[in-house]
């Protein structure tokens, strides 16, 4: 079997392919091969984990397109630099300032033929740009891809493993998001396209869901297995990721269920129907024009901007559909509504429709800038953060955002 090194030389960039089911254990390899080959590049995205055995220090450049928990302490040191990016230009960086010679990525092995597992994400945009591929072969992931088997031609299996692809549990809905969800859910029409982000907000829409929907996301969760259980899923569900535990990698193996998200993210198809869309993505934060922050809280990158602004952007001119921001009114003690975001702006007030907390929703379309902040001052009860007010760090796995 031939060594990652053998597959890379020297000044590349490799690009590791990301999520749940990413060759996580493949660090040492990368360290050492950064080693052998000087001047190599890293590129990374979405990590739910930490790459153990990953050495930063010994890449001349290491850089990654989705922030987070996995990345979180990298990113405030230094040591990874986080490039800005919707998921659905990803495979226009890789095709022009990003591109990379080397992709390592996961799959599993069926006779001659190689099938992405848990992801496809922007694994085939990397290849389609010519990168050498360094196959990982993994025996226990699922096999989820709706393009069927990879045309890899002369890809190096570089390493075999049997490692289960990242389990993301549910810590169950608290009584907030119990409510949150209840209100999404009663915004949400019967037989929508439905798009939600990660944790216990897709849980709790997912609960209070009384109507058939349709599910077209970046990523799909165990609460999509809850909704086809209780046969409110209708057709296949489409994403480009898989995020959750082993019950939902059990029920995707074999379902058509991922695409590449030059598909899932393309906003011309999202916007364009039949059916209506409503995107659901939470927040860290939104100020009184309806501007949103997914991305940092207290100085820090605790998520990326992912799907959040693609759907968000495909929702809002989807006929019928919505763009809908949900989170707590507060956290940790201090309003989630603020004067004016400092951070970044992630989604931009025009492609926010309706803003949803505990305590109900309000409906930002047709209002104009003063109508908004006093529409949002209202719903907060006057709750407002004003600029440089205390705020507590977030608690790491807090990051907001659409995949």
């Amino acid at each position: 079997m031939p060594s990652l090194e053998s597959v890379v030389r020297a000044g590349d960039l490799v690009a590791v392919a990301d999520g749940c089911g990413a060759p996580l254990g493949m660090g040492p390899a990368l360290t050492r091969t950064a080693h052998a080959r000087p001047g190599t590049r890293l590129l990374l995205g979405w990590c739910p984990a930490p790459v153990d055995g990953l050495c930063f220090e010994a890449f001349t450049d290491v850089r990654t397109v989705m922030g987070g928990y996995g990345l979180r302490t990298a990113i405030d040191s230094g040591r990874v630099r986080y490039v800005p990016a919707r998921l659905g230009a990803v495979p226009a960086l890789l095709a022009g300032p990003l591109r990379p010679d080397v992709l390592v990525v996961a799959a599993r092995r069926d006779g001659r033929r190689y099938f992405l597992g848990s992801e496809v994400g922007w694994a085939r945009a990397a290849i389609e740009v010519g990168a050498r591929v360094a196959l990982v072969l993994n025996d226990a992931l699922p096999v989820s891809d709706a393009d069927g088997p990879l045309s890899v031609g002369d890809a190096a299996v570089v390493a075999e493993q049997s490692r289960p692809p990242v389990a993301r549990s549910s810590v169950g809905a608290s009584p907030v998001f119990g409510r949150i969800g209840a209100h999404v859910a009663s915004l949400i029409p019967e037989g929508a396209r439905l798009q939600h982000g990660p944790g216990p907000l897709g849980d709790a829409i997912a609960t209070a869901l009384e109507v058939p929907v349709r599910v077209d996301s970046g990523l799909v969760t165990d609460a999509v297995v809850d909704l086809d259980s209780r046969g409110l899923l209708v057709g296949e569900a489409t994403a480009a990721y898989l995020s959750g535990t082993e019950r939902l990698y059990r029920w995707a193996d074999g379902r058509p269920v991922l695409h590449r998200v030059e598909h899932t993210h393309d906003l011309g198809r999202l916007a364009a129907g039949p059916h209506p869309l409503v995107a659901v993505n939470a927040a860290l934060e939104i100020d009184l024009t309806g501007q949103v922050n997914v991305e940092r809280s207290a100085g820090s990158i605790v998520g990326g901007v992912g799907g959040h602004s693609d759907y968000a952007a495909a929702a809002a001119r989807c006929p019928g559909g919505s763009s809908i921001v949900a989170l707590p009114s507060s956290h940790d003690g201090h309003s989630t509504l603020v004067e004016r975001i400092e951070g970044p702006i992630t989604t931009p007030r025009h492609d926010v429709d309706v803003v949803v907390t505990e305590r109900g929703w309000v409906d930002l379309r047709g209002l104009d800038d003063v109508e908004r902040g006093a529409a949002l001052l209202d719903h907060w009860g006057g709750d407002l953060r004003r600029p440089g007010a205390a705020r507590q760090d977030d608690r790491p796995g807090r990051a907001a955002g659409g995949e």
